[in-house]
């Protein structure tokens, strides 16, 4: 006889039947509907933008949601043939911080979908 068993009992059934049995069905459902939820908060992301600028505002640099540069706008006065270096680091630093402020928007967005679930953080 097994473990806690006495003679003449039954032992019990498994409720859950095999692997889960209806109850994976309504955890798989669970899934895909989060899964379906998640694409539908991606492609609003995806339709978001952010502008970030540089050099007081001498360039700006735009990225979208997908995290595409979508615009850059440079002052005149910014534009020095002597000094294309200090432009290009312009340029740089504003995308960077674009595309950080997108990451940042993106993160947050998903964690307002995902923080009732009980997920560790960073897992979307």
């Amino acid at each position: 006889m097994g473990r806690n068993m006495r003679a003449g009992k039954k032992p019990k059934k498994n409720t859950m039947g095999a692997m889960g049995g209806g109850n994976m069905k309504q955890q798989m459902a669970q899934v895909q509907a989060m899964q379906r939820q998640m694409e539908e908060v991606q492609s609003e992301i995806d339709k978001m933008e952010t502008t970030a600028s540089s050099g007081g505002g001498a360039v700006s640099v735009t990225v979208s949601g997908s995290k595409q540069i979508t615009n850059i706008v440079l002052e005149k006065e910014i534009v020095d043939p002597e000094d294309i270096e200090m432009l290009q680091d312009l340029i740089m630093t504003a995308t960077n911080e674009a595309l950080r402020q997108m990451e940042e928007i993106s993160s947050r967005e998903m964690e307002k979908m995902t923080s009732g679930l009980g997920l560790p953080p960073g897992l979307f």
